[in-house]
């Protein structure tokens, strides 16, 4: 039997750009389904929080994403640009998003297709891996042809019902807080939550006591 799971991802979320692609191996090599539910990240839902955090925060965040990326060996580079539009030397996040909006409302576009994983893994190879000018070019257009998507097709869709799909992404936060967490990489398997990158083996050691098999 298909186990089933959902994957909780802010494309702006370093963490999860380091778990969505161990996330997705394990669903292709595994009989399992995993759903992505995109969600904003802090930035939109909380806007003061930069400003109010310790000032060690950032530094430590930057030298532990980075280690985890060499453990893995997985790409990794600072976006360029930012998904987050943001005055770097006052952390104050700008009222307008486009970057974010746009990418966001692209993965919830995915998941209605049951492709999100596979869209998020590909474009946060872009966002984070070091691409430059991610969201220019053919960047994104590759990124949804290899997750097997059309760009064009989601862009339509993200413009002509953007509401709908904010709508979308606000209701995976509030399933993500109903499920017991708040915050991202998430992964919640028959209602348990599991938080964090270096959460993955946690979570294949129990659904392994649900009867996970190999393909």
């Amino acid at each position: 039997m298909t186990l089933t799971a959902e994957l909780y991802f802010s494309f702006r979320s370093p963490y999860s750009y380091l778990a969505v692609g161990r996330y997705r191996a394990m669903a292709e090599a595994c009989d399992l389904d995993i759903a992505l539910r995109p969600v904003w990240p802090l930035a939109v839902r909380q806007p003061d929080f930069f400003e109010r955090n310790h000032p060690n925060w950032l530094g430590y965040t930057m030298r532990d994403m980075m280690r985890v990326a060499q453990f893995h060996d997985i790409p990794f580079g600072p976006p360029r640009p930012d998904p987050i539009v943001q005055d770097t030397a006052t952390r104050r996040i700008a009222e307008d998003q486009p970057h974010i909006r746009r990418i966001t409302r692209l993965g919830q576009a995915a998941a209605r297709r049951g492709k999100g994983l596979a869209f998020a893994h590909e474009a946060g190879r872009l966002i984070w891996g070091g691409a430059e000018g991610w969201n220019e070019g053919d960047h994104l257009a590759g990124a949804a042809t290899r997750a097997g998507l059309d760009l064009a097709e989601l862009d339509v869709e993200a413009e002509r019902d953007a509401q709908t799909l904010d709508a979308e992404i606000a209701a995976n936060q509030d399933a993500l807080e109903a499920a017991g967490h708040w915050g991202v990489p998430t992964l919640v398997f028959e209602g348990e939550p599991f938080f964090g990158q270096d959460r993955i083996e946690m979570v294949r050691w129990r659904m392994e006591q649900r009867g996970l098999v190999q393909r």
